[in-house]
């Protein structure tokens, strides 16, 4: 139970489940929201691509923590479920003529369904094992994708996504696609959150924690282990189809197996089974790819021999140090040290 100020007491159940407790709360909730919606009428298109990026990564990692935060499963194949969601939303729009807001849930579903046969494993293995298992989904797809269907999937070329549209509005900007990667992150975090808090979320806890003693408690570990990937396929779904329509086009490399060991890392960087991880997590690390694309020109001039080849190498080598660093001085992640200062704050002047 997170630490509240002197008078802060529950006289109900509501009170006591309520996320916002504060009037102020609202107020700033409400004004954030008003500030992000105003945010592309005066912002540039390079900051809008970083906050898309960021908006859409978040829902993919916000799906893997259910599934190796809550439930304890570890998941090596999320990038390629957000292939699958990205060329469904592409056939549904393009060959079926439907709406992309249409086409979104049903980019999810499908991905769900197809992370429901990579989760039929975690019967029988876990740990290290069921990590290999689902990496077989980071081969098996993008070889269906490019070598299956080839006068309906395009092989190696991909597809051309359509740009979404609604009461003839094109939303082909930056500034303008911001608006559906903000409201889906909204649901996608109000909906992750609930989770966590429900009695499915409570349940994958169970599991992660003890999986014999759950059992024995009358929790079916395969039921809610498959509940857990297909919530987790289906986040990767819609953001698969949030990318794929961004970015106007998709192939079998457009989500590859270094994207799934990104995600993650963000899920362990952001803090694992909490519900504002993911979102520490993401904007962290993808602020940092950001970084290192900023400062790689001005290495390369320092060492002209590495100059060619120096931001390819520098990203992966930066993650691994702040993944590695994390790992030793703060285990729990961001959201952790978030309660820390929000503890020492409620407890000042005595926050020592």
């Amino acid at each position: 139970m997170a630490l509240r100020v002197a008078g802060d007491f529950d006289t109900s159940y509501a009170q006591d489940m309520a996320t916002l407790r504060q009037p102020w709360h609202w107020w700033v909730l409400v004004g954030g929201l008003g500030l992000l919606a105003l945010l592309p009428q005066v912002a540039g298109s390079y900051l809008l691509g970083i906050l898309n990026t960021i908006a859409i990564t978040i829902i993919t990692v916000q799906g893997l923590n259910i599934l190796t935060g809550y439930a304890g499963q570890i998941s090596l194949g999320q990038a390629a479920f957000m292939t699958v969601g990205g060329y469904i939303s592409a056939l549904l729009v393009s060959r079926l003529g439907l709406s992309f807001f249409v086409a979104l849930p049903l980019a999810g579903l499908g991905a769900g369904l197809v992370g429901l046969l990579f989760g039929l494993p975690s019967l029988r293995v876990k740990g290290f094992y069921l990590a290999m298992a689902t990496l077989a989904a980071q081969f098996i797809i993008p070889w269906f994708v490019r070598n299956a269907y080839k006068d309906v999937l395009n092989g190696a070329q991909g597809l051309t996504v359509p740009v979404p549209e609604l009461a003839g509005l094109r939303f082909d900007t930056p500034n303008s696609y911001f608006y559906i990667t903000l409201v889906a992150v909204c649901i996608s975090t109000y909906v992750a959150h609930n989770i966590g808090r429900s009695r499915l979320g409570r349940a994958l806890i169970s599991i992660r924690d003890n999986d014999l003693a759950a059992e024995v408690l009358g929790i079916n570990p395969f039921k809610y282990k498959l509940q857990a990937f297909f919530i987790s396929a289906f986040y990767a779904g819609v953001a698969g189809a949030l990318w794929a329509h961004y970015t106007r086009h998709i192939n079998s490399e457009t989500f590859d197996l270094i994207d799934s060991v990104w995600f993650l890392g963000m899920v362990v960087i952001g803090g694992l089974g909490t519900s504002n991880g993911p979102i520490f997590g993401a904007v962290f690390v993808r602020l940092l790819r950001e970084a290192v694309v900023l400062i790689s020109p001005a290495l390369g001039r320092l060492f002209p021999a590495l100059e060619a080849n120096i931001l390819a190498a520098l990203g992966p080598v930066v993650f691994g140090t702040a993944l590695m660093l994390f790992l030793i001085f703060e285990p729990h992640g961001l959201a952790h040290r978030w309660q820390v200062l929000k503890a020492a704050w409620r407890l000042r002047p005595f926050a020592h």
